[in-house]
């Protein structure tokens, strides 16, 4: 939902609230929903913008952009408003079941990722007659779709090659690593391989990662031997899942071990125009992670680290991505930062996920992340504008235990806090919430904005602390598609 709406908007616990007209009260609130819809380098097969490229604006051509997603995504709508925004057709693909006729009624266009050769050929037969002036990918997982379709369509894209560099973790660090570039010391290992056999390679503490998941989903810390017996089993009940394996994803039958880096963590959020890195935002992660899990919690902007600190992050930015041979469109990277400077965790050929994006405006006009991504992929002026000077934040709200979610109290009271510009719950009432490692999406998620980083961190504290979620038990139930499956239930606690 767009926090520039106006008007009352209900959410699903039946609370109502108005933001005030002035959109430049800092106390300005709200948009309070339960929805859950939702350096230079050249590629081999990538499409770059070249100089004096024709651009949709200059032919006078009326845009027409495809948003990959997932069916259940956060950012798709707010992508598809952004693009209607600027006068653009929008076109949808996502990983709907292609026996139902448009259940969400947009027309999109059913997709399986995890055959993105296949997925990307339908797409060209799809747009044969009436092609797509631009392509975006939402999420890692459409990331090799587009890459393979933008290809096929002659659209300015990364390269297959590229992004299939940083959708598996191990592939990402051997990568990384073959380039010099400051990463953890790593093994992989295979589920059915004897631990007793791994543990003499880990030095401990260490992290335990699946390979393509997202989120932090299945990342635990293990600082002994026990810890780390604990951890392979429990990740690979998680990978057994119903809810992972109809996911298909590859690589689901080996983990990733890395050695932990201690330090802070920050998150890059960047634009990538023929192989030339541009930082949007640097992001400090306020919370420690320290684990055992590593669920994120609150991102502010503009980071608190020193310049040359900033500038050392930025610069391995840029040679990561030179590395991966990525050299379009936007990027989002994680890093560990201690004495030893950056250390590169992550990065990924997509957007910042969830909501998170509506924490960055720019320009004079205070356009969304969305649009400013948007005008890019079309070549639509005002993709450079800077983003505002005022400190911004964002609250993925964290998931206090796992059951089932009854109720969400105290909005009203959290929207009043100085600062709060939107609160948004997208968890929906009576669904089953997951708390991490096994889960992989948040409550909702709280903004602000404000004259310094500081005081935008303390007050999403303050206003997460007005909210109270009421969180029952989920009874153990067999999966209806795998009854075979074991029972399934998970430890809960109320907040």
């Amino acid at each position: 939902m767009n926090s520039q709406a106006s008007g009352e908007v209900r959410d699903f616990t039946g609370v109502s609230s108005r933001r005030t007209e002035d959109a430049g009260d800092p106390r300005a609130v709200l948009c309070v929903s339960a929805s859950a819809t939702n350096d230079e380098v050249s590629s081999p097969g990538s499409a770059t913008r070249a100089a004096g490229e024709e651009t949709v604006a200059a032919r006078g051509t009326p845009p027409r952009l495809l948003l990959l997603a997932s069916k259940l995504g956060y950012q798709t709508r707010s992508f598809a408003l952004a693009a209607r925004k600027v006068g653009a057709e929008v076109v949808i693909g996502s990983d709907r079941c292609h026996q139902l006729d448009d259940p969400w009624t947009d027309g999109a266009i059913p997709l399986h990722f995890e055959q993105a050769e296949q997925a990307a050929a339908t797409l060209v037969e799809t747009f044969r007659a009436k092609p797509v002036h631009a392509i975006l990918a939402l999420g890692d997982r459409q990331t090799v779709t587009a890459a393979h379709a933008a290809r096929a369509l002659g659209l300015c894209y990364n390269s297959p090659e590229a992004v299939e560099n940083c959708r598996s973790k191990l592939r990402q660090r051997e990568v990384l690593r073959a380039a010099g570039l400051p990463v953890p010391d790593f093994v992989s290992f295979m589920l059915r391989d004897e631990v007793a056999a791994i543990l003499p390679r880990v030095n401990f503490p260490c992290v335990l990662k699946p390979l393509r998941l997202s989120a932090s989903q299945g990342v635990i810390r293990a600082n002994d031997a026990a810890e780390f017996r604990a951890a392979c089993e429990r990740i690979a009940q998680l990978l057994a899942s119903p809810e992972v394996q109809v996911t298909r994803e590859a690589e689901l039958d080996r983990l990733l071990v890395e050695r932990y880096i201690p330090g802070a963590e920050v998150a890059l959020e960047g634009l990538l125009e023929a192989g030339q890195l541009r930082v949007l935002a640097l992001f400090d992660k306020a919370d420690p992670l320290t684990g055992p899990y590593f669920e994120e919690s609150i991102y502010v902007t503009p980071s608190r680290l020193d310049g040359e600190m900033q500038a050392r992050i930025a610069t391995c930015a840029a040679e990561t991505a030179r590395a991966l041979g990525l050299a379009e469109g936007p990027i989002h990277a994680e890093f560990r930062v201690n004495e030893n400077g950056p250390w590169i965790l992550e990065m990924a050929p997509r957007p910042i996920g969830g909501l998170c994006s509506r924490a960055l405006r720019f320009g004079p006009e205070r356009i969304f992340l969305e649009e400013l991504l948007v005008r890019h992929a079309l070549g639509l002026p005002g993709a450079d504008l800077a983003r505002e000077e005022s400190a911004a934040g964002v609250m993925m709200i964290p998931v206090p235990g796992s059951g089932t979610l009854e109720n969400v109290e105290g909005l009203e009271r959290a929207l009043g806090t100085r600062g709060i510009t939107e609160i948004e719950i997208t968890a929906r009432r009576h669904d089953f919430i997951a708390a991490w490692p096994e889960g992989a999406s948040y409550l909702g998620f709280i903004f602000a904005r404000g004259e310094t980083a500081a005081v935008v961190e303390a007050a999403l504290r303050e206003a997460h602390d007005q909210l109270r979620f009421i969180i029952a038990p989920r009874l153990q139930v067999a999966h209806p598609a795998w009854p075979e499956a074991p029972l399934r239930s998970f430890n809960f606690e109320r907040r």
